[in-house]
């Protein structure tokens, strides 16, 4: 990898969210599959359509800019599906395993969440208003998929979470 200047580091970070969504496409119909509370598996699947924008606006940049970007495996996302992947295989109680794929997809949202947030910046320095824009659309899905999450693990004004079923 080659970084000598800025729009280096936008490419690479614009590769690494490209490489970081493929891999979530994969991992979202396991989870969803792996959750029990309906709810839970509707807020993956809803994702996953999210995700596949994601990945069309990454592509659309890259496109637009004409980027040369990586196809190396964004190894933070790796890592993190694979945590995933030990709940998904994981035996118990299906409301702990739930609360446990909660804990998973948040990490997974607040890597992208990071992720999103400095990309948008340097997109915002580089004068890719435009590719800023788009960027900060996927940065919004991300947080309110947090969010939702939260929601869900709490149970919001009714207190009826998955976390409350955990315990």
């Amino acid at each position: 990898m080659q970084l000598q200047s800025i729009d280096d580091v936008f490419a690479h970070e614009v590769g690494d969210l490209i490489s970081a969504e493929k891999q979530l496409i994969e991992a979202l119909p396991k989870m969803a599959s792996a959750a029990s509370n309906q709810q839970l598996r509707e807020a993956f699947e809803q994702h996953l359509a999210e995700t596949r924008d994601h990945l069309s606006r990454l592509e659309e940049i890259a496109g637009q800019l004409g980027l040369s970007v990586s196809d190396e495996t964004c190894k933070a996302m790796k890592g993190l599906i694979a945590e995933g992947s030990e709940i998904i295989e994981a035996q118990g109680d299906p409301s702990v395993k739930d609360a446990a794929l909660i804990s998973a997809a948040q990490r997974v949202e607040h890597y992208e969440i990071a992720a999103y947030g400095t990309t948008k910046t340097l997109a915002d320095q580089l004068g890719h208003t435009e590719a800023k824009d788009l960027l900060d659309q996927t940065l919004d899905e991300e947080s309110n998929a947090d969010k939702l999450l939260t929601k869900i693990a709490t149970g919001g004004l009714m207190k009826s979470g998955v976390n409350e079923k955990a315990t």
